[in-house]
């Protein structure tokens, strides 16, 4: 059985036989929720590759202290992939960024697509994107990640742009397009944008920008899938010809 993985803001300082308090809303939700007890293990990790396990020497009301029985760090997963996910409609954006985390991807970029449905302005925006940061949160603890994804600030279409340009490598998943999504070489090493379009699909004028800034417009095949899963089914094709996978 898999150990409870718990975010905790640092793990600085943390060594074997040292003491780790966990505080605040991740407490909380361990102790009242789930009903953590005494001499339980667990597995604290601070989303930036170190991570502890240890059994749990106290609880509270909203803390626990957990003694550290033995520390791990792993580096950043490289290539990095980082996907640019248009805004879908509903429940659809939870879907997709849960999927990618599970899946390994280092940030999702939320996108205002010309065509998008979905509309993000004021108090919808803090919500919604509140929403995709707490999801990828829940998701890569889930997943035993040691690394957390970062889920970025609202972007345009100019700010895409400007991912593309500093990319390693950038597909666009596209229908249209006349190269497959096979054909593209995949480096081993720094970082892979992924471009996913909304449910009306991008428009040439998006296609044009992001090809001339360095992107590669590919297919994925015969099928069109939707903006929740075709970013999840692009980016294991990538990671399958990666040493990341290999």
């Amino acid at each position: 059985m898999s150990l409870p993985v718990h975010l905790v803001p640092t793990l600085a300082g943390a060594s074997v036989g040292s003491t780790v308090e966990v505080t605040g809303g991740e407490a909380h939700h361990a102790v009242a929720v789930r009903r953590l007890r005494v001499g339980e293990s667990v597995v604290l990790t601070d989303g930036l590759g170190t991570s502890v396990t240890g059994e749990v020497s106290s609880t509270g009301k909203r803390v626990f202290a957990v003694t550290v029985v033995s520390r791990d760090a792993v580096p950043a997963p490289d290539p990095a992939v980082v996907v640019v996910q248009a805004l879908p409609k509903g429940d659809r954006g939870e879907l997709a960024v849960e999927v990618l985390t599970e899946i390994g991807v280092a940030e999702v970029v939320p996108w205002a697509a010309s065509r998008s449905v979905a509309v993000w302005k004021g108090e919808r925006a803090a919500k919604s994107l509140a929403k995709w940061r707490s999801t990828a949160r829940e998701a890569a603890k889930q997943s035993r990640r040691s690394w957390f994804p970062t889920v970025a600030e609202l972007a345009s279409t100019a700010d895409v742009v400007d991912l593309v340009a500093t990319a390693d490598l950038t597909v666009v998943l596209h229908e249209d397009a006349s190269s497959p999504l096979s054909s593209v070489t995949v480096p081993d090493a720094g970082r892979v944008v992924v471009v996913v379009g909304p449910e009306g699909g991008l428009t040439e004028d998006e296609v044009a920008a992001f090809v001339a800034a360095g992107a590669v417009s590919v297919r994925l095949g015969a099928e069109v899938l939707r903006t929740s899963t075709a970013g999840v089914a692009a980016v294991a094709a990538v990671l399958a010809r990666t040493s990341r996978w290999g």
